[in-house]
């Protein structure tokens, strides 16, 4: 016999900070990765974490107001056209989306599990989480 497979009942809500853009992400969380290159770090100001979640989980509000700028061949990123929060990592191709963890409204139920691109983080900051780093 055939299980049924029931969507989600978990909705984690989000938005840029002048709520142009909201959106809904269905489903757990999995653990968000830090990322400390220099294209993060110029978009978000300091480094910037995020969650990578199927495209099927993910509804838009207001997605008019989104400015996606193409930062490389296999990459875009989505921001909020009026404030300028960096919402979405989108790689074209694939069936995921990355989006932003401060871009979450409540608790995510979720950890960071890696920091990655360490050799390019800020020399402003040390690293010292206990969470797993990578180039």
């Amino acid at each position: 016999m055939a299980k049924t497979v029931r969507p989600s009942k978990v909705v984690h809500k989000g938005s840029c900070l002048c709520k142009a853009v909201t959106f809904e992400v269905r489903g757990d969380l999995p653990g968000p990765d830090a990322c400390h290159c220099w294209h993060c770090r110029k978009s978000s100001g300091h480094f910037l974490a995020g969650t990578d979640v199927p495209r099927s989980a993910v509804t838009i509000q207001g997605a008019k107001n989104i400015t996606w700028y193409q930062s490389t061949e296999k990459v875009r990123r989505g921001f909020c056209s009026t404030c300028g929060s960096p919402l979405f990592w989108d790689p074209i191709k694939l069936d995921w989306i990355g989006v932003s963890m401060g871009a979450f409204d409540g608790p995510t139920g979720t950890k960071l599990r890696i920091h990655g691109h360490v050799s390019q983080k800020g020399d402003y900051y040390d690293i010292k989480d206990g969470v797993p780093q990578r180039d």
